[in-house]
């Protein structure tokens, strides 16, 4: 087993607002409500940032990317993961595997993971099968269920 493998578990979550596009692993999903974020409010990019940060011991999305500074206000989230990545490959670690859950009731996501998938896998410089997204419901239960916003759950593996 090679000892040079490690892993990092990112989450983040944004509740809906109006007047904003929704954004979820870097493709545009169309619905009537946005996340509400400095940002663009990708809640699956964020959660992969902070998943393959941790993994490297790189702290956090909010270290590298604050939300009081302007230069991240409504940012395209594929650029801060194209900054992780490259930050990354900079201390000699290069992503091995991904798993990606979304938690919302709606809008239904089946449609869009292909798309999803193929998107990341290529900002992350892995092939399609190292990548997972799947997309839950809360029963119900909770900010996810009752429809007021979006969860992700990341686990990331790197390697030397």
């Amino acid at each position: 087993m090679d000892k040079d493998f490690r892993v990092g578990i990112g989450y983040d979550s944004h509740r809906f607002t109006a007047g904003r596009p929704l954004v979820l692993g870097g493709i545009h999903i169309p619905y009537e409500l946005g996340l509400h974020a400095h940002s663009d409010g990708d809640v699956l990019i964020h959660a992969l940032c902070d998943a393959l940060l941790g993994a490297a011991a790189l702290k956090d999305i909010g270290t590298h990317f604050p939300d009081n500074d302007g230069a991240y206000a409504n940012i395209d989230s594929t650029r801060l993961l194209t900054k992780v990545v490259d930050l990354l490959y900079q201390q000699g670690w290069n992503v091995h595997n991904v798993d990606c859950t979304l938690v919302l009731e709606r809008p239904k996501m089946k449609p869009y993971i292909d798309e999803m998938t193929t998107t990341l896998s290529k900002l992350l410089h892995i092939d399609p099968s190292n990548l997972s997204i799947k997309a839950k419901t809360n029963e119900g239960m909770g900010f996810t269920g009752q429809g007021e916003g979006i969860a992700a759950m990341v686990v990331a593996t790197i390697k030397q």
